[in-house]
């Protein structure tokens, strides 16, 4: 099998035993994803501002792996307050209005830092 790993070079990776993304084949896994860069969270009470920095960390992701935003087929939001769906689903939006993945949705009591409100998780298929 091939199996190609895709590290964001964050400390997490190796303390839990997980990838950024993993490609095998034609699919692209991305593991849930947050606004954190260089070890701070970016829009720390801005949902939608850290779903577009998630969507770009993903970007970056997908493109080490030979992908792109446009072969994503199915994405998990997660936030930690409905309230929130919107302004989410607005950047959602606007990276996926044309290429329209399966998607789901859903609040979560909490994520890893109480900053973080939104967690995006996606998968590509890179095939014909």
């Amino acid at each position: 099998m091939n199996r190609k790993h895709i590290s964001s070079g964050a400390p997490w990776e190796t303390k839990v035993g997980y990838s950024r993304a993993v490609k095998v084949g034609h699919y692209v896994h991305v593991s849930g994803t947050t606004a954190a860069k260089e070890g701070q969270i970016v829009g720390k009470g801005d949902a939608y501002l850290q779903a577009k920095t998630i969507l770009e960390i993903i970007a970056r992701a997908l493109k080490e792996a030979d992908a792109s935003l446009n072969q994503v087929v199915r994405t998990r939001i997660y936030v930690t307050n409905i309230a929130d769906w919107e302004a989410v689903g607005r950047a959602h939006g606007e990276v996926f209005a044309e290429v329209r993945p399966a998607s789901t949705l859903v609040e979560v009591k909490g994520l890893i830092d109480p900053d973080m409100l939104v967690e995006i998780e996606v998968d590509a298929y890179t095939g014909d």
